[in-house]
């Protein structure tokens, strides 16, 4: 029986007192088989805000193997009754902890919440992390009190309204109080909550504009009656116009222009491109053959950083160079640094004959080994070869790792099953890390058989790399004997699992996918059913031999109705073959494979096929010892009429 099991079993046989009929109920008591049992449900009594069971589960616990997540999880269910003193205490008394570093971002977004900014400003610069947005909100908004110019700093940090909570439409108040956003800053704001969806952003900005939280919400709800009334006279009655005609072009694009153009006079110029620009980015969503046009019309409209990006990827497919420059050119410093437009930027230089100018943007990334440093290396005339291989660790290098106690308390909490607080645990001792110790704790995964940690600690070297724990083949009988069989490319199928389980062996995702090859269970039945495993059972999914066998047999099947293309099989497999060959049929004429991939309307699938593709032209030069392509492995893809597929 597995230890989780059991910690379910301990869970489900709970022994409850009660008092004689008459009596005063007595206090229950539940008898948890162990330990970690306890430790579980003192972490769910601390969510859920039980402060007086987190207490009596912790005070069980004073020899526990981790206590400062037991003093953490009894902290956190009376947080916001904490005195001061006592989260001092506990930040001293751990200090230089993952968990401490976690429970200092608590008390950072309350101090921001209670505007306590003496104390937020004094705890802010020990936030190591630095990495939540409504944190970073409050700082912004500190220093702007505090007479600072934040101005562009903010703008750069308010890109994703769905994680704005509070703090970051506080930090908009403030700054348009004090001058320093204007009324066109607001509405950018409000036109990417509706993007979006965050209505609660859009009702906390609208005391700041002219119109009404009413109108904005029947902009969202009901766009097409805002925009068959056209756009007012008044800058409130356009702006609302505007934000309705994205919502309108959501659903229909072509409505959206028919809108316009019976509104368009009635618009500055300014507002004009805006407007085309809420249309291009719906459009290009969607793989209209018109989005370039629209992206045409608007010169100067100020965009988020995905409407920079679908510019760009419309114009790819449209095959439009000049306009992939100009729109790389157009982004902010901070987006156009990105190793993707790097690229794209490149190419356009080469598309123009301008050689010196695209070989310089392909320098500055071939040494990433990432999907983009490997087609730069290709633009650069090479072929994708293995590094040579970093002098092995030595038993001397490892030792300290095994006596690392955040190691220790990292895979602790992974055995738990609490994944996302034992890579926490991981990471956090990796921040520091020489090269050489960061191989060392490759290795020491590697030892604890903890493949995804491995591979994690290992990408993070640039200079001195192991590619064997970059790249693992674990099971490479079992997968050889399933390939060859089915005449499919293992280092794909490899390249395809190091994206999609990490080579962790009960992996299950949000929607459960399970084991290696992350099987639907309807997909997996249906393969079983069609390969002829007639006595097949939903418990076999986690099995080595079966998860290889129905994963690859269904990714051949993909193939196959896919014309062969493994980048649009590798999309099917994410995101379900009927999509990639709707996608592919909205190609205005034969693309390169990489410019589908980049095309790719869903961010989850888009970034999939290029990790697995790039995994799978490594896995290919360590198994065949010889230089690769990912070119070549990319393909073509041409436009095909859209026929739904019968594969599930």
């Amino acid at each position: 029986m597995s230890r989780l099991n059991r910690f379910a079993i301990a869970f489900a046989t709970v022994a409850v007192v009660l008092s004689a009929p008459g009596a005063h109920a007595q206090k229950r008591v539940v008898n948890y088989a162990n330990d970690d049992a306890a430790f579980l449900a003192l972490r769910d009594a601390s969510r859920s805000g039980d402060a007086a069971k987190a207490e009596e589960l912790a005070s069980r616990l004073s020899g526990y193997s981790i206590p400062s997540y037991v003093d953490y999880y009894r902290l956190k269910a009376r947080f916001l009754a904490t005195p001061e003193q006592e989260i001092r205490d506990y930040l001293n008394r751990y200090a230089g902890t993952a968990i401490a570093d976690r429970l200092r971002n608590d008390w950072l977004l309350e101090l921001g919440r209670s505007r306590n900014w003496a104390l937020f400003d004094e705890q802010y610069p020990q936030f190591e992390l630095n990495d939540d947005i409504q944190v970073k909100c409050y700082a912004l908004m500190s220093r702007a009190l505090r007479g600072k110019s934040v101005a562009e700093e903010a703008r750069s940090v308010l890109v994703s309204p769905a994680n704005y909570g509070e703090a970051c439409p506080a930090l908009i108040t403030t700054l348009v109080g004090n001058g320093q956003f204007s009324a066109g800053d607001v509405w950018a704001q409000i036109r990417m909550a509706a993007d979006s969806g965050s209505t609660s952003t859009i009702r906390r900005l609208a005391p700041l504009t002219d119109a009404s939280e009413s109108a904005l919400m029947q902009a969202i709800e009901k766009p097409a009656a805002v925009v068959a009334r056209g756009a007012g006279s008044g800058r409130a009655s356009r702006e609302t116009f505007l934000v309705a005609l994205g919502r309108v072009a959501k659903a229909n694009p072509s409505q959206a222009v028919s809108a316009l153009l019976e509104s368009d006079d009635k618009l500055s110029k300014p507002e004009l491109a805006i407007a085309w620009s809420q249309i291009a980015l719906q459009s290009s969503l969607k793989l209209a053959p018109d989005a370039p046009v629209y992206w045409h019309r608007t010169a100067g409209a100020p965009l988020s950083p995905e409407g920079h990006h679908w510019k760009v990827r419309a114009a790819l497919r449209a095959g439009d160079w000049k306009l992939v420059k100009s729109a790389i050119e157009a982004m902010p410093t901070n987006v156009k640094n990105d190793p993707a437009w790097v690229y794209w930027l490149g190419r356009a230089y080469k598309a123009e004959g301008k050689q010196e100018e695209a070989t310089a943007q392909f320098l500055t990334i071939v040494s990433q080994s990432n999907f983009y440093g490997q087609l730069a290396t290709e633009e650069l005339g090479q072929k994708i070869v293995v590094p040579p291989r970093a002098q092995p660790v030595t038993p001397e290098e490892i030792a300290p790792m095994a006596e690392n106690q955040g190691f220790r308390d990292a895979f602790k909490l992974i055995d738990l099953n609490m994944r996302f607080e034992g890579y926490r645990e991981w990471n956090w001792q990796l921040r520091r890390m020489n090269e050489r110790q960061l191989l060392a704790a490759a290795e020491y995964a590697r030892q604890k058989n903890s493949l995804d940690r491995m591979v994690n600690t290992s990408d993070r070297t640039k200079v001195e790399v192991d590619f064997t724990q970059r790249f693992p083949s674990p099971f490479r009988d079992v997968m050889q004997t399933a390939t060859q069989n089915l005449g499919l490319d293992m280092a794909w199928v490899y390249g395809l699992i190091r994206q999609e389980s990490r080579f962790i062996l009960n992996a299950r995702s949000h929607v459960g996918a399970s084991g290696l090859m992350q099987l639907m269970p309807a997909t997996a039945k249906w393969v079983a059913r069609k390969i002829g495993m007639n006595n097949f059972s939903q418990s076999e999914v986690n099995d080595i031999n079966t998860n290889i066998l129905l994963g690859t047999n269904y990714l051949n099947m993909v193939l196959g109705d896919l014309d062969g293309s493994q980048a649009m099989a590798t999309a099917a497999y994410n995101a379900g073959p009927g999509r990639p060959r709707a996608w592919r049929s909205t190609l205005p004429n034969t693309v390169e494979g990489a410019i589908f991939a980049e095309s790719i309307p869903f961010s989850e699938t888009r970034d999939y096929v290029k990790k697995v593709l790039s995994n799978a032209t490594y896995y290919a030069a360590l198994f065949e010892g010889k230089p690769q392509s990912l070119k070549a492995r990319l393909g073509m893809v041409g436009p095909k009429e859209f026929v739904p597929s019968e594969l599930p």
